[in-house]
C-alpha cells in the first residue's frame, strides 16, 4: 500500500478468461522506484514474465496513469498503455492525451490490467472505483466512430463532460500488427500494436464515467512553487506559449517546413531527404509546404481542442471535402499531426493535403497507427516499383485514391495486398525478400526525422526500447529547437550521451504521466518540485534521474530476455551507406551509427546492448523469485511472436 499523494492506491486486475475483477493496492516501494504510468506499467509487464506470446492470454495489457495524471499539473491528461508488442516482440508503451487518463484517476483508479481472453466480445465499464465487464457483441466489427456514438448513447453521458472512451476498431479485431487504441477525440495510443493485443483479448472498449475529483497535493507549498515555475516556463517558451508559440498555432505540424528546410524530411520511403530533392531529381510536382501546419491553419482548420489542463492546444481539427471515385467525401477529424502528414504524404510520394485528412480519418476509424500505415504503403510502393508484389496487387507512388481505400482494406484484412501489409514491415520483408525496402528498427517504422540529417535520431531510433521511435529520446529538441541548448544536427559526437539523457528524462515524464511537450519549456527542477509537492516525497534531481534510468534499463533488460542485443540496435542500410542522399544540405551525409553506439553503451554501462548483472544491482532492479523472471543479464533466445 502506498500513502504517496497523487495516487488513488487502487489497481483493477481483470481476468477476461474468468470474467473476474480483483482490486489491489500499489506497492509503496514500486511507486517510489518506478514513479507510475509507464514505469509501473513496465514493472507489471516485466513481473508477468517475458516468455509470453504477445497475442496469447498470458500477455498483460496495462492501462496506467501516474501520480501527476488528472491533477493541476500542466499537460497532465496522459495515460500509458503497456504490454508486449505483437509488432516488435519488445516491451512497448503507448500514450494518448485527451481526458481518459484524468477521468480514470477521478474514477478512483491508478490502473487497469487485463489478462486472459474473453469467450465473447466485452467492454469494461468503470465508475466509482468499480469495474464491470459488459457484452460488446453488438459493437464488434464497428469502426471507432460508430462505437463511440453507440456507447455515448447507451451510457447517457457526454464525452468531455463526464464520460471517456478508449476503443479499438476493426484493425485491432482483425490482428493488424500496428493496430492502436483510440479515445473519443481521435487521440491514439498509436505505436506498437496495443490495439492488436486488446483485440486478441476480445476487449472492444473501456468506458469511464466520473465527475471531476482532482487529487490534492500532499505538500501544497512545494507544489504551488513548482507549478507556478512550470507555468511561467511554458508561457514564456517560443515553442509552447499559448496562442503564440509554434505548437499552439500550428500543432506538431509546425515541423513540416522546418524539416524540409533542413533537408531532413524522409521522402519517397526515405529515398530522398526532402520534397525539394525529389522534385530536383524526378521533376514531380510535390511540395511539403502544401501539407504544413501553416497551410493547414490557413485553409482547413476548424477547431483547436485541448487535453486536460493544457493551455497549448496543439491538436488541430480539420474539415475537408474530397471527390473520391465520383463521390464527395466530407470529413472532419483530429489530429492533423506532423508524423501523420509525413507518412501518409511525402514519404508516400505526394503532398495532397485534403486527401491526407481523409486517410487520417480512416486510420482513426479502423484503429490503425498512421505512421506505420503510411510507411507500409510507401514500402509497398517501392516494392511495386521493383516487381516484388506482382502476385498480390501493386501500388504506385502518390496514388491517393487507392491509398484511401487500402486503409480500410488493411483494417479489415480484405484482399491479398492489404492482408500482407497488415503484418507490418518485418514480416513483409521476410516473406518478400524486401529487407532493403523496410524503414524499420526492431519491426517498427521510423518517424519524420531523417537520421542522416539529425544524427541524434539515428542513435535514438536504434536504441529505442519499443522499435524505431522519435518519442523515446527526442533529440530534435536540441538539434532543431535549441532546447535545452542548440547542438549541430549533423555532428555525431556527443549524441550517444545526449540521447541517453533524453531517454531517461522522457521515461520520467511518461511515468508522471505528462505530455512530452512540457519538456520544451520545463526541466528537471520543475519536475522535482511538482512531483515532491504532489506525492509528499523529498527526492533530489539525481534521485529522479536515477528513476528514469532504472525504468529505461528495466525495459532494455526485458528485451534482452527476449533475445535482443546490440545487433538489433541498427538502422536501415540506406541511412548507413553512401549512395542515396538528398541534393541539399544532407548531400553526402550518412549516419555514423557504430561510433554513436559505442559512446551510448559506455554511458549506459551496457555490454553490446545487454544490461550486465552489476548494472541491475546498481539500480536496484530485482529479478528472480517473485518477479516471474529468472536472474542473469544475458540475452535469451529470440521471441517467436
Amino acid at each position: 500500500m502506498t500513502e504517496l499523494g497523487g495516487f488513488q492506491d487502487r489497481v483493477a486486475r481483470i481476468d477476461l478468461s474468468e470474467g473476474e475483477v480483483a482490486y489491489e493496492s500499489i506497492d509503496d516501494e514500486d511507486a517510489k522506484k518506478y514513479i507510475g504510468a509507464r514505469g509501473l506499467g513496465a514493472k507489471y509487464v516485466f513481473d508477468q514474465g517475458p516468455d509470453v506470446d504477445p497475442l496469447g492470454p498470458d500477455n498483460l495489457l496495462a492501462f496506467m496513469n501516474g501520480p501527476l495524471s488528472g491533477t493541476q499539473v500542466t499537460m497532465s491528461g496522459r495515460i500509458a498503455v503497456c504490454t508486449k508488442s505483437p509488432l516488435t516482440g519488445t516491451i512497448t508503451d503507448s500514450h494518448h492525451g485527451g481526458w481518459s487518463g484524468a477521468r480514470l484517476k477521478w474514477a478512483g483508479f491508478d490502473g487497469l490490467t487485463f489478462e486472459g481472453e474473453a469467450d465473447e466480445p466485452v467492454y469494461a465499464y468503470v465508475e466509482d472505483g468499480e469495474v464491470e465487464l459488459r457484452d460488446a457483441s453488438h459493437l464488434w466489427g464497428k469502426g471507432v466512430h460508430d462505437t463511440r456514438d453507440q456507447l455515448e448513447e447507451e451510457h447517457e453521458g457526454a464525452y468531455g463532460k463526464n464520460l471517456s472512451l478508449m476503443a479499438i476498431g476493426p484493425g485491432g479485431e482483425n490482428g493488424v500488427k500496428y493496430a492502436c487504441i483510440m479515445n473519443e477525440d481521435d487521440r491514439a495510443s498509436g505505436r506498437g500494436g496495443t490495439g492488436c493485443v486488446m483485440g486478441s483479448k476480445n476487449l472492444k472498449a473501456i468506458v469511464i464515467k466520473s465527475t471531476t475529483k482532482m487529487p490534492k497535493p500532499a505538500d501544497p507549498e512545494t507544489f504551488k512553487e513548482g507549478h507556478q515555475q512550470a507555468m511561467q516556463a511554458i508561457t514564456e517558451s517560443e515553442v509552447t506559449a499559448p496562442n503564440e508559440g509554434g505548437l499552439s498555432l500550428y500543432g506538431t505540424n509546425v515541423l513540416m517546413n522546418i524539416g524540409e528546410e533542413m533537408d531532413g524530411l524522409p521522402t519517397k520511403n526515405g529515398k530522398y531527404t526532402s520534397t525539394e530533392s525529389m522534385r530536383d531529381a524526378e521533376g514531380v510536382d510535390i511540395d511539403a509546404e502544401r501539407v504544413s501546419g501553416e497551410n493547414v491553419r490557413e485553409n482547413i482548420l476548424v477547431d483547436e481542442p485541448t487535453c486536460h489542463s493544457c493551455p497549448v492546444a496543439c491538436k488541430k481539427e480539420v474539415e475537408v471535402d474530397v471527390m473520391h471515385k465520383g463521390e464527395e467525401l466530407n470529413v472532419e477529424t483530429e489530429s492533423y499531426e506532423y508524423e501523420t502528414a509525413y507518412a501518409l504524404g511525402p514519404n508516400s510520394g505526394h503532398t495532397e493535403r485534403d486527401e491526407i485528412a481523409v486517410m487520417l480519418d480512416r486510420c482513426n476509424d479502423m484503429g490503425i497507427d498512421t505512421i506505420d500505415a503510411g510507411n507500409m504503403m510507401a514500402m509497398a510502393m517501392e516494392m511495386s516499383e521493383e516487381g516484388k508484389l506482382e502476385d498480390v496487387g501493386e501500388l504506385e507512388w502518390g496514388d491517393t485514391e487507392t491509398m484511401i481505400d487500402l486503409i480500410e482494406q488493411i483494417g479489415r484484412r480484405e484482399g491479398d495486398l492489404a492482408d500482407l501489409l497488415a503484418e507490418g514491415p518485418r514480416r513483409v520483408a521476410e516473406r518478400r525478400d524486401a529487407h532493403e525496402n523496410s524503414l524499420a528498427v526492431k519491426g517498427q517504422t521510423i518517424a519524420a526525422y531523417d537520421p542522416r540529417c539529425m544524427k541524434g535520431m539515428g542513435i535514438g531510433y536504434a536504441t529505442s526500447n519499443r522499435g524505431a521511435c522519435h518519442l523515446r529520446g527526442y533529440t530534435p529538441a536540441a538539434e532543431i529547437l535549441g532546447v535545452p541548448e542548440k547542438v549541430d544536427p549533423y555532428a555525431y559526437e556527443g549524441k550517444g550521451e545526449l540521447t541517453a539523457q533524453f531517454q531517461d528524462l522522457h521515461a520520467i515524464s511518461d511515468s508522471f504521466d505528462i505530455c512530452k511537450f512540457n519538456a520544451f519549456a520545463e526541466g528537471i527542477e520543475e519536475y522535482v518540485n511538482q512531483y515532491n509537492g504532489m506525492t509528499g516525497r523529498d527526492v533530489s534531481e539525481e534521485d529522479l534521474l536515477e528513476a528514469g534510468e532504472r525504468i529505461y534499463t528495466l525495459e532494455r533488460y526485458y528485451n534482452n530476455l527476449n533475445g535482443f542485443d546490440g545487433a538489433d540496435d541498427s538502422l536501415p542500410e540506406r541511412f548507413l551507406e553512401d549512395g542515396i542522399r538528398g541534393q541539399g544540405a544532407s548531400e553526402g551525409e550518412y549516419c555514423e551509427l557504430d561510433e554513436m553506439k559505442a559512446e551510448y553503451y559506455e554511458h549506459r554501462g551496457w555490454v553490446d546492448g545487454v544490461v550486465p548483472d552489476e548494472k541491475l544491482d546498481d539500480l536496484g532492479i530485482e529479478v528472480g523469485p517473485g518477479t516471474g523472471v529468472s536472474g542473469g543479464g544475458g540475452a535469451a533466445a529470440p521471441s517467436d511472436d
